[in-house]
């Protein structure tokens, strides 16, 4: 009986690959890693190939653990971090590396395009507005930096269609990544074929549309000697990463809230119908019939994964010589920290930032550096830092009328008691973490399970996968404590925002 689901997961740092059982039980799992490269300010890229290696890698060390026997596999499931631009040709082959989410050298594309097409226009057809992060402004790169490049450009594909396309020779584009696109029309599902010729966008280099479920093809002989898998498993078109995260940590209905702690942070809330707001994201979930009215921000586990490398080679060799976590060590050390950090405030703002302010030129700070603050300080700043980052989004979207009244949590920094208890105080909010961190991978794998008739339901599916096995509720001494600096927090940047900029020009000149 095939009982077995995969997931796999196109990370900024790593490709995840996690198989479980149709009750969620990990049997076995693998990562394999993959660098980013930065040829120029603003410039932030990734090599897809790269990412096809790291997933076989990834596939491959799974089978060799002899725990999991591929013929068990009922199907595959993809997801990827968002906003890509991958140019291939008609045989397949990759033109370019891939701009990622942080790449913003489409700034001045964006302002013209937004000039001469208006924001209006494009924000009631699309719901998101006209950022260089997104996929559509890169694309318009390609074709003004690289006219050739484009001309030669069959399709542009998404993180987790390219694997899908690796996989089973199938071109596609999923539903929840076509927010990407701004010529897709958010309430309808479909692009507008007009605003493709508006935005100057060839509506032929764009894939059709998918649902997250629907199984595109089968895994193909080639790739089964790459990757070790049994030809012939069925694949599904996947998803985003926040969205399956979203389902995976257990949001699946209309006013559940995600909150997100990877390499970057943010929340998606479940709503039943497309609410956009300006300075938020709003993309479809890869549960059919419901969107996702989401904050992205740059500060999130990247951030403290930053500070630790930089500045805790001390806490490094502890970790090695005790056998345990970096992270475990900073913890127990920022425990120590009263909320507030003595006064130490950070901006998270590590490459940018995206929402709800939307500038590149955003820069990380530590603000209260004095000869009394120690290393503990500042680690315990960089997550109050980030969380103060995901009570203004929350804020933003209470302006289109959405209140979180709970939050699920996400991802590697939910491992951290300390850090979701310091998001659950900051936010005032409590916080219930479910059982397994493979979020991201459990919801990629609960697509495969839909689309191959494995679960009849994604409530079905939602209840035999995810337990919750903490909750956080909010101190509200705390909180009232956060508020004050909350408020100094968003000081800093409207005081600093012009030099922020400034220094970008130097950096450019």
């Amino acid at each position: 009986m095939k009982n077995l689901l995969l997931g796999i997961d196109i990370g900024t740092s790593a490709c995840k690959a996690t198989v479980m059982d149709l009750d969620g039980r990990v049997k076995a799992q693998a990562m394999s890693s993959y660098p980013v490269y930065y040829p120029a300010p603003g410039y932030v890229e990734q090599n897809p190939e790269e990412w096809w290696e790291g997933a076989c890698n990834a596939i491959r060390e799974i089978l060799a653990t002899g725990k999991v026997n591929s013929d068990d596999i009922a199907g595959i499931g993809l997801d990827g971090q968002s906003w890509s631009a991958i140019p291939i040709d008609r045989k397949g082959n990759v033109l370019h590396n891939t701009p990622i989410w942080m790449d913003t050298r489409a700034s001045d594309i964006c302002r013209k395009v937004t000039e001469r097409v208006g924001f209006d226009r494009i924000f009631s057809t699309s719901g998101n507005s006209f950022e260089p992060s997104y996929t559509t402004p890169k694309i318009l790169w390609f074709k003004e930096n690289k006219p050739d490049l484009y001309k030669n450009t069959y399709k542009f594909l998404q993180s987790n269609s390219y694997i899908a396309f690796r996989l089973t020779g199938a071109i596609t584009q999923d539903i929840s990544q076509s927010y990407g696109l701004h010529m897709f029309n958010m309430e309808k599902g479909v692009y507008d074929d007009r605003l493709c010729d508006e935005l100057g966008v060839d509506r032929d280099k764009l894939p059709d549309i998918y649902p997250c479920h629907q199984v595109i093809g089968e895994v193909t002989r080639k790739a089964a000697e790459m990757t070790g898998l049994k030809a012939g498993i069925p694949v599904v078109a996947g998803g985003l990463d926040a969205a399956c995260g979203t389902l995976g940590a257990g949001v699946y209905e209309v006013g559940q809230t995600q909150e997100q702690g990877g390499q970057a942070g943010g929340m998606s809330i479940c709503v039943d119908r497309a609410l956009s707001h300006p300075k938020l994201i709003l993309s479809f979930h890869v549960v059919p019939g419901l969107w996702l009215l989401q904050g992205g921000t740059v500060g999130g586990g990247g951030a403290v994964k930053w500070f630790s490398e930089q500045l805790c080679a001390g806490e490094a060799t502890q970790a090695e010589l005790e056998g345990t976590s970096i992270f475990k060590i900073m913890d127990d050390e920022a425990a120590a920290i009263s909320p507030g950090s003595g006064g130490l405030i950070f901006l998270p703002y590590m490459a940018g930032e995206r929402s709800p302010l939307w500038d590149k030129n955003a820069k990380g700070v530590f603000f209260g550096l004095g000869y009394d603050k120690t290393r503990a300080h500042m680690i315990r700043a960089v997550m109050e830092g980030c969380a103060y980052a995901l009570y203004h989004n929350m804020q933003t979207a209470e302006e289109s009328g959405v209140k979180s009244d709970i939050l699920n949590a996400m991802g590697g920094s939910a491992n951290s008691r300390l850090w979701t208890q310091i998001k659950a105080d900051v936010t005032a909010t409590p916080i219930q973490v479910p059982a397994s961190d493979t979020a991201t991978t459990l919801g990629a794998a609960i697509l495969a399970g839909i689309g191959t008739g494995t679960y009849k339901s994604f409530e079905e599916a939602v209840e035999r996968t995810v337990q919750i096995t903490r909750f956080h509720e909010p101190d509200m001494k705390a909180h009232d404590i956060y508020m004050k600096y909350y408020e100094i927090y968003i000081e800093l940047y409207e005081k600093l925002k012009d030099s922020m900029q400034k220094i970008s020009e130097i950096q450019n000149i």
